[in-house]
């Protein structure tokens, strides 16, 4: 029988999703070797406004937002310090940004540069490696999973030193909607789309109910971690993310650049874009500070407050 659907779904929110994505594939695609893109927007409370899984539905139908599963790289940093802050670690609190050996594992900052001692602000705004496997070391891998776990973020994660690092995979939809909770208020988020479906003679058959996973992080904590995402806009590795108003948001890249995204929120609206190939070949040192950021602007741009 014939159904009225009523979705989250914003059109023009849509449009300029769209847009924003064909504009950098055509762009920037074949000369960085990018051969797809995904982008996703919703609201704090996990109401979908705009879901791009590719660069186009006629050639491929996977919905590289919702069923990639793809390592998230330094963007998963955001449970790292979510993890800290809610174990009694401070934004000012300093650190030293050095070289480490985990396990016989060393992990590397990007470009091979450290800052001595760092406060944790500094380390999250500069994406230290260093700092963000220390803290995990510090709170207990366990501790950061179960914080993903509390974020929303359900796909598997080993507990391993390069955790801390985004060696786990996710999804697109549920690392924007991780994100979602910082501007929520620090409750949970199930991203959703369907608001409500009737009959044709009116009969209601489905309404949502419900307003998500409940508290996630506390108050204290959600406004700490607000202030340190801003500073990744502000002065460090998201610079290219910046708007005309308040913009917050973390990078993240992959190991051999297969990955890049960059997820963030300004007033009323968080998004999260993924770069990459299906076959998770390497892109052309894209970095989530590029042209995910680039995006995510660009998309921002076409579909302001």
């Amino acid at each position: 029988r014939d159904l009225v659907i009523r979705t989250t779904l914003n059109a023009n929110a849509q449009a300029a999703a769209e847009r924003a994505v064909a504009a950098l594939l055509a762009d920037a695609g074949a000369v960085k070797n990018i051969g797809q893109a995904a982008l996703v927007a919703m609201t704090p409370d996990g109401a979908v406004r705009a879901m791009v899984g590719g660069g186009s539905y006629a050639k491929s139908q996977y919905n590289r937002a919702v069923q990639a599963r793809r390592q998230p790289g330094s963007a998963f940093k955001l449970a790292v310090y979510a993890a800290a802050l809610e174990s009694g670690f401070e934004p000012g609190d300093v650190l030293k940004d050095e070289p480490i050996t985990i396990d016989g594992w060393q992990p590397r900052n990007y470009g091979g540069t450290y800052r001595g001692e760092i406060s944790l602000t500094k380390a999250i705004a500069h994406s230290s490696n260093s700092v963000a496997v220390q803290l995990t070391e510090a709170v207990g891998r366990d501790t950061v999973i179960e914080t993903a776990r509390r974020l929303g973020i359900n796909t598997p994660l080993a507990a391993k030193p390069s955790l801390a690092l985004g060696a786990g995979e996710v999804t697109l939809l549920e690392l924007t909607g991780a994100y979602a909770v910082v501007p929520n208020g620090g409750r949970g988020v199930i991203p959703f789309g369907i608001e409500e479906i009737r009959s044709r003679d009116g009969e209601v058959l489905f309404q949502r109910s419900g307003s998500g996973l409940g508290r996630a992080l506390s108050k204290g904590t959600t406004e700490k971690l607000a202030v340190m995402l801003d500073s990744v806009v502000r002065d460090g590795t998201g610079k290219r993310a910046a708007l005309s108003v308040p913009v917050a948001g973390k990078t993240g890249t992959s190991q051999d650049f297969r990955d890049a995204w960059f997820v963030g929120y300004r007033s009323g609206l968080v998004a999260g874009v993924w770069l990459g190939n299906d076959d998770a070949s390497p892109m052309k040192e894209v970095t989530g500070g590029g042209l995910p950021a680039h995006l995510w602007r660009d998309f921002m741009s076409r579909y302001p407050p």
